[in-house]
Parts: C-alpha cells; sequence; structure tokens
C-alpha cells in the first residue's frame, strides 16, 4: 500500500477492504462515526484513497446508493 496515507485514509481503507460495501450500501455518517471524524473528512479520504491506491479500491455508484470495495 502507498505509504503516503495519513492514518485516517489508512485505517478507511482496511475496514473497507474488511467491509461488504459492494452489496450493503456506504454510509458515509456511519463511518464519520465510526473513525469519530466529520464527513467532510471521510469523503477527503476516500477521494485521497482513490488517488493514492487506484488500482486497490473501486467506487460507484447503483441504485441511489455509493458502493466502495477494496483490496
Amino acid at each position: 500500500m502507498a505509504d503516503d496515507l495519513t492514518d485516517l485514509e489508512a485505517r478507511l481503507f482496511e475496514w473497507i477492504r474488511q467491509s461488504d460495501f459492494e452489496t450493503v450500501p456506504w454510509s458515509t455518517p456511519k463511518a464519520a462515526k465510526a473513525f469519530k471524524v466529520k464527513q467532510d473528512e471521510i469523503y477527503d479520504a476516500l477521494s485521497a484513497l482513490t488517488r493514492k491506491v487506484p488500482k486497490r479500491i473501486h467506487i460507484s455508484y447503483k441504485d441511489g446508493s455509493l458502493r466502495v470495495a477494496a483490496e
């Protein structure tokens, strides 16, 4: 994984990798609560992950919800 990930980015990536947000819709408010940060920080971390580890994270939109997966 990229060495330049922030602590939040690394923890969020691992959380996504271990979760099933492909079949279960992603919830930014739940992620923010789980990590005790603001929703904007979660969006910023997701955005950064797509730049820093683009081959290891996938974000799509289906049925009105985000789907997020990491490997």
